[in-house]
């Protein structure tokens, strides 16, 4: 196992066309678990604020960006689950467990996807596809 510090936070919501929503972390730790599934734990401490919020997708998966060690980094992107949320005085510390992703190839395959949905074919699906970029 690998452990980094995580400088940065960042929620990526499918229906606010994955802007970044930046949680305000306290602490953190990304660990890489170099298991048989290539899972990494993200652990964040945070204000109790942001209890709801987690609280609400649970059940969910949630996709995020994590800035390591430094904050110039490039940041990487996670599919994630929460694993547990637990209350520490005014704060708390949520751990998330998941895999990194390739974000571009991510938002290629959903736009292709939802295109094909929307009916689109052939050399109308590649123009369509060329002008969404």
């Amino acid at each position: 196992m690998k452990t980094f510090k995580l400088r940065k936070l960042e929620i990526l919501e499918h229906d606010k066309q994955m802007d970044p929503y930046e949680i305000n972390l306290l602490d953190g730790l990304i660990i890489n678990r170099e298991d048989e599934h290539d899972q990494w734990l993200v652990e964040a401490y945070i204000d109790k604020t942001y209890e709801d919020y987690f609280i609400n997708k649970q059940n969910e998966e949630i996709m995020i960006q994590a800035t390591i060690t430094k904050d110039t980094n490039e940041p990487a992107t996670f599919i994630t689950n929460i694993e547990s949320i637990n209350e520490i005085g005014n704060h708390i510390n949520v751990l998330l467990l998941g895999k990194i992703i390739d974000k571009r190839k991510s938002i290629v395959e959903e736009l292709l996807t939802t295109l094909v949905k929307e009916g689109y074919e052939g050399n109308e699906l590649i123009h369509k596809f060329k002008n969404s970029f």
